[in-house]
């Protein structure tokens, strides 16, 4: 069996893992340079360094200019 390591879903073989990975919501991060949303694993080749996919944009660090989607908060201006 094979894990998300985001949601926690098991999976039977790992090309359905690998799969679930790229649509996974809970390992989605948001570049705050461009505004884009991207599966973390086209973020990073090593785990440990992160850059926006986008080749025209110079965001990177995760918690610097990458946020996870789920850690992100939305403030709501109420009138």
């Amino acid at each position: 069996m094979y894990t998300c390591r985001n949601c926690k879903r098991t999976f039977r073989t790992e090309l359905a893992l690998s799969l679930h990975r790229d649509s996974c919501a809970e390992g989605q991060l948001f570049c705050r340079v461009c505004g884009d949303r991207f599966a973390e694993r086209r973020a990073t080749r090593d785990g440990w360094h992160y850059a926006c996919p986008d080749e025209t944009c110079e965001g990177e660090g995760l918690t610097e200019d990458l946020l996870r989607v789920d850690d992100m908060r939305i403030a709501e201006r109420t009138h």
